[in-house]
């Protein structure tokens, strides 16, 4: 059954157990795995694969607890969980909330969430909560279920959006901030007790479980005033999703929300590596971001996610994926890695690339998980080197490579059909004689500095990263 969270019981709480939240800057060290509670693991697992991928298969808080060991072997030290409250029939993903001062009991109960926070802290793993703060669950106009929004002054009224209030033109902002989601019941911010419901919401979910981040749902669909009220009264950093390829637009809400998930270079990557276009595309990206956001290390980078067909379902060469996983965990920002990335999902359009991960068993030994693991390991030993900006050292149409302050990563998007390609570095960090290993093959593949210049080769659509040897 679900338990009434009392907001009294929250703030008395909070004054006696608050702890010192995380802050932005520190979670610019951190590494994120991205699970969706029902997906990731059920409290115990079968091996069967879940019939029904439009609804409930199972996952739970418990599930998530049992099996850290499995997320912190791949180096993880933060983990992004599915929005919590309880919602309107079907919302297995948690964006269609009913009540949110009630935990979903498909998931578990507070206690269980409360323990599997507990249990993450004590790994030293973050948790970062999926909040929504823009709209509630299908229920048409018929509020009633809605807690505790259920009048309909609680919700822009359609007078100016299209037909059946919802948006069709997302370039239209004031239609994006007050007409519908998909149909979803938008909730009217301007109004004073959902504004201040919302803010005050957050500050007891923050504070009264211990969560360490929170990632926005839906961003550009509520002012952006909002958001720097939401943002402050959570407490801790906060990752806005800003859905759009524009890099104007998208860098325009670092500011009202700490940092925002990297879209622009979401749909560069995926042209880059999974269409095997120019890497130049990289380089112009990476410019604009220098130009336009405030700070490159507090946005969310990724490869996949649970809105987007998998990396894999359009491009099977798994050399080309490697070498996007090799950018997102050393570039500059915060890497998020989507649950089954490890296990090679190549799930196909929602909710298709909504895998249940336990069919898998856990398996610690496949060839991703392994190479997730080294990266992160790696990144573990240089924490120093990733407070340094990100400068890129080379690019062409089928080779980009940068640095990190020691830490050299080359990546090609010619795959594993591509024998051998090498390129000669110079412009570079390094002094004269110095030997660089890479990681993947430390005894194996050394190179050294001579000259001025060293050159790295790639076999077979490999990525490579490089660091001295002493």
């Amino acid at each position: 059954m679900n338990k009434t969270i009392s907001v009294v019981i929250f703030a008395l709480i909070a004054i006696v157990s608050a702890t010192l939240a995380a802050t932005p800057d520190q979670w610019g060290s951190r590494t994120i795995y991205q699970l969706l509670t029902d997906r990731f693991s059920q409290t115990v697992n079968n091996s069967q694969p879940c019939g029904n991928l439009q609804g409930y298969c199972g996952g739970t808080f418990q599930g998530v607890e049992a099996h850290l060991d499995y997320i912190q072997g791949m180096g993880f030290d933060a983990i992004w969980i599915s929005p919590v409250v309880t919602n309107t029939p079907g919302g297995y993903h948690g964006y269609w909330q009913q009540d949110i001062y009630t935990v979903n009991e498909y998931f578990g109960t507070e206690n269980d969430l409360l323990n599997m926070i507990k249990a993450c802290h004590e790994r030293g793993i973050w948790v970062m909560l999926d909040v929504v703060a823009n709209h509630v669950g299908p229920v048409n106009y018929d509020y009633s279920t809605i807690v505790p929004f259920d009048s309909d002054e609680h919700y822009h009224n359609c007078t100016t959006c299209p037909q059946y209030c919802t948006i069709d033109d997302f370039s239209n902002y004031p239609q994006v901030e007050e007409c519908r989601l998909s149909g979803l019941p938008d909730l009217d911010q301007d109004n004073q007790f959902v504004r201040s419901t919302l803010q005050a919401w957050i500050k007891n979910m923050t504070e009264f479980y211990g969560f360490d981040g929170i990632r926005i749902d839906t961003v550009p669909e509520v002012k952006v005033d909002f958001w720097r009220e939401y943002n402050d009264a959570a407490g801790v950093y906060a990752v806005g999703e800003v859905y759009n390829g524009n890099l104007t637009y998208v860098a325009s809400f670092q500011g009202p929300v700490d940092g925002v998930l990297s879209y622009p270079m979401f749909f560069t990557l995926r042209q880059v590596f999974a269409q095997q276009q120019s890497m130049n595309q990289i380089q112009s990206t990476f410019q604009s971001y220098q130009q336009l956001f405030s700070n490159i290390s507090l946005l969310g980078t990724f490869i996949d996610n649970h809105d987007q067909v998998r990396f894999l379902n359009e491009q099977t060469d798994v050399e080309l994926y490697k070498n996007a996983i090799t950018y997102v965990l050393m570039a500059q920002g915060i890497p998020i890695i989507y649950y089954g990335t490890e296990q090679g999902f190549d799930g196909a359009s929602d909710p298709n690339n909504r895998e249940p991960l336990w069919t898998t068993s856990f398996n610690t030994n496949s060839p991703l998980y392994q190479f997730i693991a080294t990266i992160n390991a790696f990144r573990a030993n240089i924490t120093e080197d990733l407070t340094v900006a990100q400068v890129q050292r080379y690019s062409d149409n089928t080779f980009y490579a940068f640095t990190r302050g020691n830490a050299f990563v080359a990546l090609t998007n010619g795959g594993s059909n591509q024998v051998q390609t090498s390129r000669t570095i110079t412009y570079h960090p390094y002094l004269e004689g110095t030997t660089l290993c890479n990681i993947f093959y430390p005894t194996e593949d050394c190179i050294k500095v001579a000259g001025g210049s060293f050159t790295v080769y790639l076999d077979h659509g490999e990525s490579k990263i490089y660091y001295p040897l002493n």
